[in-house]
């Protein structure tokens, strides 16, 4: 599976997974949220193992510029909020950051 690809998949499930959460504790949704967050958690988990690197803690950084883009984007879609400028400028900065990290040339 392609790094992008797995990268999206991770941003959605761990979102959706600290949504449920989030819903539970600070909207006071149902615990039975809590099921599939957990579930959620755990794919996201199992995703990450796929990116194709040699070391988890560069994946992990790369992700983490994924995951601030995919948050603004959800912010827009899920939670009826459109991000401002300056958000937008944010994500724009952190995938600059996972690009550089992902096709930076390795010796």
């Amino acid at each position: 599976m392609h790094t992008p690809i797995v990268f999206a998949l991770a941003a959605l499930t761990e979102i959706a997974g600290c949504f449920a959460f989030w819903a539970v504790v600070r909207q006071g949704a149902s615990a039975l949220w809590l099921g599939p967050g957990v579930v959620s958690l755990i794919a996201f988990a199992g995703l990450l193992t796929l990116v194709e690197s040699s070391a988890a803690g560069r994946a992990f950084a790369a992700y983490g510029g994924v995951y601030v883009a995919a948050s603004l984007a959800w912010l827009w879609a899920v939670e009826g909020f459109r991000p401002g400028r300056w958000d937008l400028v944010g994500g724009a900065v952190c995938l600059a950051g996972a690009a550089i990290i992902i096709l930076a040339p390795r010796g």
